[in-house]
């Protein structure tokens, strides 16, 4: 929780849905989105069989603070919510719920789309794929390698796509 008492959580249970869209309704929203990040069964043409996600959470959650704080200055009415789910994720289980309530409905799409984008740019969120390889994180390259592209292992092989938190 930030300091005004808004919902922003990490969490190794599973998200409630409800629970993100009540954090946000209040009278003076006219319109409500919600982001509801799943797990897929494909990425970049390999079956995944699940996602594994690690966080810093205090860390986090304070992020997630700041970029709510920033978000409701930008668009005066705004309210925001949003959990994200660490842990072991099967295909078909939420990830990330993010609420967003406005006056009007173009302030709550716009408001709900800069929340999920800041998240994964910003949020200390990590994913590791598992598929019938083995298990690779997602976005990270071993600093040791890089540079060195001539040596034969693939303990890291870096995956540079767009992926659902």
């Amino acid at each position: 929780m930030s300091s005004a008492g808004r919902l922003v959580a990490v969490r190794a249970t599973a998200v409630s849905i409800d629970e993100v869209l009540a954090a946000v309704a209040h009278p003076s929203c006219g319109g409500i989105t919600v982001f509801v990040g799943v797990v897929r069964d494909e990425s970049e043409g390999r079956r995944v069989s699940r996602l594994e996600y690690s966080a810093y959470d205090a860390m986090a959650v304070a992020e997630m603070g700041r970029i709510a704080d920033e978000i409701e200055r930008e668009i005066p009415g705004a309210r925001l919510a949003a959990v994200h789910r660490v842990g072991d994720l099967a295909v078909g289980d939420v990830a990330i719920a993010c609420a967003a309530a406005a006056p009007h409905r173009a302030e709550a799409f716009r408001a709900a789309r800069a929340l999920i984008d800041r998240i994964k740019e910003r949020v200390p969120v990590w994913k590791r794929e598992h598929d019938e390889t083995g298990a690779t994180w997602v976005g990270w390259v071993d600093a040791r390698c890089v540079g060195h592209d001539d040596h034969e292992h693939h303990d890291h092989e870096h995956h540079d796509h767009e992926h659902g938190r």
